[in-house]
């Protein structure tokens, strides 16, 4: 993901609380529409070359930082000077959260409650806001919390371009921005903090599933919305894996996240071909319906992805699938925290910030396979070394 300058002037946060989101990307982002299937499309207007080599280059390198800890592993660090922002503690942190929408942001947010909780004598205020996945909102939430006196200031936006001015109007108030998960187009906060990115989750995904299809077989993929960079940039390196590898792409549709319209996609899609040979996805939260949907219609489960969901790491594991997890590790929700704290203690960060991102395969899913926890858990938390594990997570 590339953050560049934007050169949006600087206007009213509260102009700003009418805008309208972003718009959907290009056609890749379109659904299938008649039999003959919808290709690939076009390139997502999100996709940046040299930011897909580089991810992809990274899911080569050797971390910088404690072996246990990859919340605080960096890789290809690139140090930034803090020192004006040093200040005497206890501190009061403040985070704009994009939504709790879906289980990722739950457990994500479970960590990093807890991670405050762990840093309690250094953190006297925690300030959280739901936006509720609604991009106006979280502007109107940013220029609410410019008002509380804090210390630091976290934001995870809804969407990218959106709240690129509002996380400028943020920088310009002085506080320091750490920005995590999903980025803006703008450099001014001292930090972005992600995973490797979605071009390396996209790649490892639709690089697996095209090697394990028969060759000419017929693909689904299967997104969850438009408009996110780290969604968009998933699509566009899978894109480049599924084009090269001359998979057969039937079908491009969004799924809203919502298990009961997968099954509906799914089905539509078996109905209409008689078997599908690959399923790509975007995100893993709806893989298990995906797999319901094959098993329904008393279809074989085709080559796929998923993420490090529980439910689908145990339905991989009893029913034996061909399936990879790439990952979006929800460790990285405690990251944001220490950075704000060492950014206050005058600290040098890293910036970007890059975490790194393991991927699931049938050689190691044994070891993240944890039948005590619920299904809707993400095996990468991060969190069993942190307070109220493991019940805090059930």
């Amino acid at each position: 993901m590339r953050r560049t300058m934007t050169a949006l002037a600087a206007v009213s946060l509260l102009v700003l609380a009418g805008c309208a989101t972003d718009e959907p990307a290009a056609s890749p982002s379109a659904t299938a529409s008649a039999a003959e299937g919808a290709g690939t499309g076009e390139q997502s207007k999100f996709f940046v070359q040299a930011d897909y080599d580089n991810e992809l280059a990274l899911l080569d390198v050797a971390p910088t930082g404690p072996a246990d800890k990859p919340w605080e592993q960096v890789l290809n660090p690139k140090m930034v000077d803090t020192a004006k922002f040093k200040k005497d503690g206890p501190h009061k942190i403040c985070f704009s959260n994009a939504a709790l929408n879906n289980p990722w942001r739950q457990v994500g947010f479970k960590t990093m409650l807890a991670e405050v909780d762990a840093q309690r004598s250094r953190i006297s205020e925690f300030v959280h806001v739901d936006a509720e996945g609604k991009d106006q909102k979280q502007i109107a939430d940013i220029n609410d919390l410019l008002g509380k006196k804090c210390d630091a200031l976290i934001v995870s936006p809804n969407t990218t371009a959106t709240l690129t001015p509002a996380v400028e109007a943020a920088c310009k108030a002085g506080l320091p921005v750490i920005v995590f998960d999903r980025g803006v187009n703008t450099t001014c906060p001292v930090t972005f903090i992600n995973p490797v990115g979605g071009y390396g989750f996209g790649h490892v995904g639709a690089e697996f599933v095209s090697q394990k299809m028969k060759p000419g077989g017929k693909l689904l993929a299967l997104r969850i919305l438009p408009g996110v960079d780290v969604l968009e940039t998933r699509w566009s390196a899978a894109k480049i894996a599924l084009d090269k590898a001359k998979v057969d792409v039937v079908g491009v549709e969004f799924t809203d996240g919502d298990p009961a319209k997968t099954k509906k996609i799914v089905n539509d899609y078996i109905q209409r071909y008689g078997t599908i040979d690959g399923v790509w996805m975007d995100a893993g939260a709806v893989a298990v319906a995906a797999v319901e949907a094959f098993q329904d219609a008393g279809k074989p489960v085709p080559p796929m992805n998923g993420e490090d969901q529980l439910d689908f790491l145990k339905l991989w594991k009893d029913k034996n699938l061909t399936a990879i997890a790439p990952t979006y590790p929800t460790y990285q929700w405690r990251t944001p925290v220490i950075a704000a704290l060492n950014i206050l203690d005058g600290k040098q960060v890293s910036s970007p910030w890059k975490l790194p991102q393991p991927t699931i395969t049938q050689d190691n899913l044994d070891r993240y396979l944890d039948t005590s926890m619920p299904p809707l858990h993400y095996a990468m938390c991060g969190c069993t070394d942190l307070p109220g594990y493991p019940q805090r997570w059930k």
